[in-house]
């Protein structure tokens, strides 16, 4: 494959916006997000809200006549952001957008970082879509991930969000936890599963670099341990009435995640925000953005706002695409290939044969799809496309 940047692109018509904000209570030890200790000066948080507006106001001339049609508040902790901050930035993408008639608002929430009645307060702000990472429900377990909230707290949060009006609610779990066994990841699974969530993202627990995991590993099980959870967790959840239809993404009908779509599907994103990183296609080219990572500098009055760029080579541009789009079960529409690219399919002969003869992917007229093997050695899939 050549590598040397992209000529070829295709404008889309639509985009997301992600938004980052960068406190948590505490960091995770399995945490390689941009998040830092907890905020406690509130004016600085309203800083930070004014420079998000300004940072979106300044990337909308990338997006111009497009319709905007998610938003999704990650981190960090977005939940310890106040519903008052939540309702003014909400007004300004309103303001300055051009929104999809319904368009998906998530925010992710900690159990620990929330109180008692704020899921009312975003829901009233215009929040549709809840995000709570619980990640267990085993306190030994919580304590042993750094997680600040116990079981009773989870299940408060859980409830208090479907008290709250929250139809379309998603709940974070991880499995391959430190000293788990396959009959304590079905617990977790099942208790999740009890409360009815829209939406489940089940995942391992995988050990990052620049961790305190990866300086201090845990005890994680072993491979026929996680292969019996990996099984048994899927009938259970197909059971249940929840569709896989991303590698870590179940969700019961008309309720997969939009947001995380458009990333796996090679969409278009601003990211707004202290480390955020965005996704264009533009006339010419593609580019990913990215901000300033510290929050302090981010805010600086002393310092523009202003991205870094890259533009996508071919190379890069073929690695990308497969990397999210063989995450779907689906697999990858070739016409979504040629659209979002620009490329011809002929790029992908090479890598695509060799990936079928291994057993890895299968094709259709319509479809690139990984097979079950494929997905359970993605890694090994895609270093046929790098």
């Amino acid at each position: 494959m050549i590598n040397k940047p992209l000529k070829q692109s295709v404008q889309l018509n639509t985009y997301t916006l992600y938004i980052h904000y960068p406190w948590c209570i505490k960091k995770c030890p399995y945490c390689d997000f941009n998040s830092h200790q907890q905020l406690t000066d509130q004016d600085l948080e309203n800083q930070y809200i004014k420079a998000l507006v300004k940072d979106l106001k300044t990337d909308l001339s990338l997006v111009e006549g497009r319709e905007l049609n998610s938003i999704f508040f990650g981190g960090g902790t977005p939940s310890l952001m106040s519903v008052k901050n939540i309702e003014y930035l909400l007004n300004a993408i309103a303001q300055y957008c051009h929104l999809a008639d319904e368009v998906e608002i998530t925010l992710e929430a900690n159990p620990g970082s929330l109180e008692k009645g704020r899921f009312l307060g975003y829901h009233q702000a215009g929040i549709n879509r809840l995000s709570i990472g619980i990640q267990s429900f085993d306190n030994q377990k919580l304590q042993a991930l750094g997680r600040v909230h116990s079981q009773k707290e989870a299940e408060n949060a859980i409830k208090s969000a479907i008290d709250a009006g929250f139809q379309q609610l998603n709940l974070d779990l991880m499995y391959a936890l430190p000293n788990q066994n396959t009959k304590q990841a079905l617990v977790d699974l099942k208790k999740a599963a009890s409360f009815v969530p829209s939406h489940l993202s089940w995942y391992q627990l995988t050990i990052e670099p620049n961790t305190y995991f990866h300086s201090k590993p845990p005890i994680l099980p072993e491979q026929d341990e996680l292969w019996d959870i990996q099984q048994e967790g899927q009938q259970v959840l197909s059971s249940l009435g929840y569709k896989q239809y991303e590698i870590s993404a179940y969700s019961q009908v008309g309720s997969k995640c939009q947001h995380n779509l458009n990333y796996w599907s090679f969409g278009d994103y601003l990211g707004i925000g202290a480390g955020a990183q965005g996704k264009i296609s533009q006339s010419d080219c593609i580019i990913r953005r990215w901000k300033k990572k510290n929050p302090v500098d981010y805010i600086s009055p002393k310092k523009k706002i202003e991205a870094k760029e890259s533009i996508l080579t071919q190379q890069d541009l073929i690695l990308e695409f497969m990397m999210n789009g063989l995450r779907l079960n689906q697999g990858i529409e070739k016409n979504r290939f040629i659209e979002t690219t620009g490329l011809p399919l002929s790029v992908l002969d090479k890598p695509v044969n060799k990936a079928i003869e291994w057993g890895l992917l299968e094709k259709n007229q319509q479809y690139f799809k990984p097979t079950r093997q494929g997905q359970n050695f993605l890694n090994d899939l895609l270093q046929l496309f790098s």
